[in-house]
Order: structure tokens, then C-alpha cells, then sequence
């Protein structure tokens, strides 16, 4: 079976049979994330398998830390707030869980991060881990937690240009 690269949700993907294992991400993928687009909330960003299933996604938007929250890196000579952009979510199925479609996702959400902040000004990457075991994923590819224990993450946008160009 092919895995597509990561393109726009539209209307022609299946979203129905996408199970992550985590309720609440397959719920979003099913019921939010066409609304969120078309208001302009998130850009979602799928992968399909050859039958235009969805098997991994992730969502993007804009969104700002206050200045006084943000560690001493970022928040050297930025506005308040500091604009970033937002990982909302990150989900594969668990059909291809341990493939590597996890990671090349959140490399493409990096990439798109990247590009959109070089047209628009942002200065990091920002998620909020569901849990532990996810906090732990996001820090293996270089996110620093931010306040220690909160499960917030960033990743400068000055590092994603260094790993990926």
C-alpha cells in the first residue's frame, strides 16, 4: 500500500475509518477539523493510504505566547506577544503506527511552519502533548519543554531552519 505525502484536507478524504488509539484526535479529525478549515481556525494536512483513507494528519495554526511566559531565548527582542505557530494536532492510525509516518509528518509540519513564518513572522513551533509518552516523542526531535512540567513545547524557528536546510 502507498502513503501520500501530507496535502490539504479536502472533501474527498476519508476520514471515517481513522483510528489513532486516542479518542479525543480521532473525534477532531472526524468532526472538527473540515469546520475549523473553512472557518480558518487550523489547516489540516493529511496523509491517505491508496484508497484515500486517512492514516496520519496534523493541524496548523497561528497563535501567540505572552512575552513574560516564554523562556529567555525566545522571548529576546520579540513583541508582546510573541507570534508562533501551533501544532494543534498529530495523529497516525494505528494501522501504520511505528512506520516512521509520525515522523515524516512532523517533519512536513515543520517544513510548512518554517515557509509560513518566513512570509509572515513567527518565531517558534509550539505544541501542547497530551500526555507524558507524547511530551517525551515532541523532546526527542529537539522541543524544550516551557514552563518544566506543563507539557508545552517549542522549537525555535532558527533551530528547524539549522536541522532542515
Amino acid at each position: 500500500m502507498g502513503i501520500a505525502a501530507p496535502v490539504p484536507l479536502r472533501e474527498d478524504h476519508d476520514c471515517t475509518s481513522f483510528h489513532s488509539g486516542e479518542d479525543s484526535l480521532d473525534h477532531w479529525l472526524q468532526q472538527r477539523a473540515r469546520e475549523g478549515q473553512s472557518r480558518g481556525a487550523a489547516r489540516t494536512f493529511v496523509s491517505t493510504n491508496d484508497d484515500r483513507e486517512v492514516i496520519g494528519y496534523y493541524a496548523l495554526s497561528a497563535g501567540a505566547v505572552m512575552r513574560e511566559s516564554a523562556p529567555g531565548n525566545l522571548r529576546r527582542n520579540m513583541p508582546d506577544p510573541i507570534p508562533v505557530i501551533v501544532l494543534g494536532r498529530l495523529a497516525v492510525d494505528l494501522r501504520y503506527q511505528g512506520s516512521g509516518l509520525g515522523s515524516a509528518l512532523l517533519k512536513d509540519a515543520m517544513l510548512r511552519a518554517l515557509n509560513a513564518s518566513r512570509e509572515i513572522g513567527a518565531a517558534a513551533l509550539v505544541v501542547h502533548a497530551l500526555t507524558d509518552d507524547l511530551r517525551d516523542y515532541y523532546a526527542r526531535f529537539g522541543f524544550v519543554e516551557y514552563p518544566e512540567g506543563a507539557r508545552t513545547l517549542y522549537l525555535p524557528m532558527k533551530t528547524i531552519a539549522a536541522a532542515l536546510v
